[in-house]
């Protein structure tokens, strides 16, 4: 097996203006616009994906799923995320473990925490026992603060795939 750095960082920006809905996380979140993206532009499953490929030395969801590409237009994040995941495995790798924070001054998000945390988990097919995500406001400054985005960040760990993904 080649070397893999097992652990990887994700980040994903979208600014607001899409045609909706919005979707975090693999879950439709209520509010009067969606993000701006190729896809569906879910910034949370993005930078989980970006944090699964870089910890398993395998790029970026750009060098896979360009956004010059348009059979990529419209996808659902959650399909890409899943497409990540079999190539992970392909790699003889699997999710060990993830930790994200999605920062954005509006709309509400800590309703649908729980429900984000079964999504992604099933994205990635481990249990949700190893999934974190957590919600942050930044007190009025910069874009999330104005309410013109979302940003998200994730920490990822890869391993050898072994019988369970339990840590």
């Amino acid at each position: 097996m080649k070397p893999f750095p097992g652990i990887g960082l994700g980040l994903d920006v979208h600014r607001f203006g899409g045609p909706g809905p919005l979707r975090l996380g693999g879950v439709e979140v209520d509010h009067h616009t969606g993000l701006i993206g190729h896809s569906d532009a879910d910034v949370l499953l993005h930078a989980i994906a970006d944090g699964v490929l870089g910890a398993s030395g395998l790029g970026d969801l750009g060098d896979h799923f360009p956004p010059t590409e348009e059979r990529w237009r419209g996808v659902s994040s959650v399909e890409l995320l899943g497409r990540v995941v079999e190539m992970v495995s392909r790699a003889g790798l699997s999710v060990r473990g993830v930790d994200a924070t999605v920062v954005a001054q509006e709309p509400r998000l800590q309703p649908y925490r729980l429900a984000m945390v079964d999504a992604v988990a099933r994205a990635l097919g481990c249990p949700p026992e190893i999934v974190s995500v957590k919600l942050k406001t930044s007190d009025g400054l910069g874009l999330t603060g104005r309410g013109e985005g979302v940003v998200a960040l994730a920490v990822v760990s890869v391993a050898p795939a072994g019988p369970t993904n339990a840590p």
